[in-house]
């Protein structure tokens, strides 16, 4: 695999500056004594752990065949602790595995890695609660037979795909990173998520998205994507990579080979990408190409049919002209394959949950992540089947055995796989990380269009009606400026009703600041009545998308629109910052806007961005 430094990287691409005052972003190195925050050298370079062959098919020798398939699943298991769970997650573990704790479903099956979530109840007590969660499921790897760390993973994309929250430093994610303009910020952010999920214990992240999000309409990667534009999402996806791993974060790209142009879900049915050899090639290659020029330790499989790829119409997590073919062959790629979750019907539509298993192997993928509610035991015996009777060779098996436990020493698991709890709270969300986190999102807000109205001035502005998908911190915030704020929320699907009580209480301010969400998308089009309904009344009206920037081009007569692309709390401060002018906005569009209902007119174009 080729690796390249982040500064080749850059300068690559015309930006050569790696560190600015008060950025931060180490290299290989211990947190400043003391601190509770990473060091400031001149240069982030990865961490360089060199896997002795010989060592790893040593290891490998002596696993039995249960420990070998054992390696290749990433499920989710119930708790917020590994050895004594509550009683209902322990309920659901064994309905699930046979077992009822974390510890021993790693134990029974010999695990190569867990994923956590929310609602698994496995991020509910905190930064100290999840350390001491991972270094249990730890434990019970280091007991089990043959004693091989665990991939601990989760999605801590930033922005609209954030599973762990405050304290934890946030971010507002790709596509705000990329109207900021700054590959050091993208940078990072990486570094900083990547360092908190290490200090916890995880030491995968199934981040950065590549995909290249051509389709406005896409309902599933939207502001997940760092941009329309190919080459800017390649800039930005091989930065992140280079910040998560300095971390000893393993960064997976995804979902290859490229969601960007969808208007379909691959959670809710089988998306095809219609896109020719050539326009793959020129559109949705790019970020992953780069991802694994950078280095990258991992990379996601999405559900997807792409018949330029793959004329069968098999999906790509299943495809061997795909994965084998052109990942592997072509690009070159020879870290981890994972598939993008099991559980979605983007894969199962038209195979049994033990074909996937099986197909996804043979296909040339690695590690299977998230199996369905009750499947995982199944999926478990049909690979266990089909090594047996010899459809995946011994071979094959063992060929992503050593890609796993390569990835894993690279990533320092094997040296120590264990979380500090003794620090973890001095690292997860400090002074330093937070302050880092506002000077990017200062950055990234972008004022797309401005009549006049802004920016505010707390002494001046009057009375102000906050409605919209968000109000609360807004308002405080207004508050907080000696503002007069009222609040007046009508979620994703304005009412009638709600519209009305909205528009009547306009009447009585002397502005408004509306927050939409998605107001393009058909699901949520009562947005776009609340609004211009709002602007019929005559009160100014100030209007901000608050996730996919799109929204202006179905109420054009408001007299301000800002994007901000998250609704994280620090995009929120940001907004904030920007509205009464104590920032200056300097955020330009990652992608075209285009006129409403066109494909190709363009009402505010890629790069277009307002200042005071």
């Amino acid at each position: 695999m080729v690796r390249r430094s982040l500064r080749s990287l850059l300068s690559a691409g015309g930006l050569a500056v790696l560190v600015s005052a008060g950025a931060v972003i180490p290299a290989q190195a211990e947190p400043a004594p003391g601190s509770g925050g990473p060091p400031d050298p001149a240069a982030l370079r990865q961490v360089e752990r060199t896997a002795d062959p010989d060592e790893i098919a040593e290891i490998v020798a002596g696993m039995t065949v249960e420990q070998k398939v054992g390696q290749l699943f990433v499920p989710h298991v119930y708790g917020d602790d590994a050895e004594n769970p509550d009683p209902a997650d322990a309920a659901m573990n064994m309905e699930l595995f046979g077992v009822e704790t974390p510890a021993e479903v790693v134990s029974r099956y010999h695990l190569g890695g867990v994923i956590y979530f929310e609602w698994s109840n496995n991020l509910r007590g905190g930064p100290e609660q999840i350390a001491g969660l991972s270094n249990g499921l730890q434990r019970a790897a280091a007991d089990s037979g043959a004693g091989v760390p665990l991939v601990i993973g989760t999605d801590q994309e930033q922005g609209v795909v954030t599973r762990i929250r405050e304290p934890a430093t946030t971010f507002p994610g790709n596509m705000a990173l990329a109207a900021g303009r700054s590959v050091l910020g993208a940078t990072t952010a990486a570094y900083i998520t990547g360092a908190e999920l290490r200090a916890m214990g995880i030491n995968q992240n199934y981040a950065p998205t590549a995909d290249v999000n051509v389709n406005p309409l896409n309902p599933v990667i939207g502001v997940r994507s760092f941009s329309s534009d190919p080459g800017l999402a390649a800039r930005y996806s091989a930065a992140q990579v280079l910040g998560y791993q300095a971390a000893d974060v393993t960064a997976t790209t995804k979902h290859f080979p490229g969601h960007g142009d969808t208007h379909q879900d691959s959670h809710l049915e089988v998306p095809q990408i219609d896109h020719t050899r050539e326009e793959w090639e020129r559109l949705d290659l790019p970020p992953f190409r780069a991802a694994v020029d950078a280095g990258i330790d991992s990379v996601m499989t999405g559900h997807l049919v792409v018949p330029a790829l793959d004329p069968t119409g098999t999906p790509a997590t299943l495809s061997e002209p795909i994965i084998t073919g052109v990942l592997r062959g072509e690009l070159g790629f020879d870290g981890v394959v994972v598939t993008d979750g099991l559980d979605m019907e983007g894969v199962r539509q038209d195979y049994t949950d033990e074909e996937i298993a099986v197909r996804a192997v043979q296909a040339g993928v690695d590690m299977l992540l998230k199996s369905p509610e009750g499947a995982f035991a199944a999926q478990y015996n049909a690979v266990l089947a089909a090594v047996d009777s010899g459809e995946i060779s011994m071979e094959r098996l063992d060929a992503s055995v050593v890609r796993i436990l390569t990835m894993k020493y690279e990533r320092g698991l094997f040296d120590d796989p264990y979380a500090d709890t003794g620090t973890v709270d001095r690292i997860v969300g400090n002074r330093l990380h937070q302050a880092a986190a506002g000077r990017i999102t200062d950055r990234t807000t972008t004022l797309v269009s401005n009549d006049g109205v802004l920016p505010l001035d707390a002494g001046t502005t009057g009375s102000v009606l906050v409605t919209g998908t968000l109000t609360e911190p807004l308002v405080a915030g207004m508050a907080e400026r000696g503002v007069a704020a009222e609040g007046v929320g009508t979620g994703l699907n304005p009412t009638p009703a709600q519209i009305d009580a909205a528009v009547a209480a306009a009447a009585g301010h002397d502005l408004v600041v509306v927050a939409t969400n998605r107001a393009g998308d058909a699901r949520w089009a009562e947005q776009r009545e609340l609004v211009n309904e709002l602007v019929a009344t005559g009160v100014p009206v100030v209007a901000v998308a608050m996730r996919d920037p799109y929204d202006i081009a179905y109420f054009t007569g408001v007299d301000a629109y800002l994007a901000t692309y998250s609704a994280t709390s620090a995009s929120n401060r940001s907004l904030l910052r920007v509205l009464f002018g104590e920032v200056e906005p300097s955020g330009r569009l990652p992608v075209d806007i285009p006129v409403a209902g066109s494909a190709t007119e363009v009402l505010y174009p890629f790069g277009h961005g307002l200042g005071y």
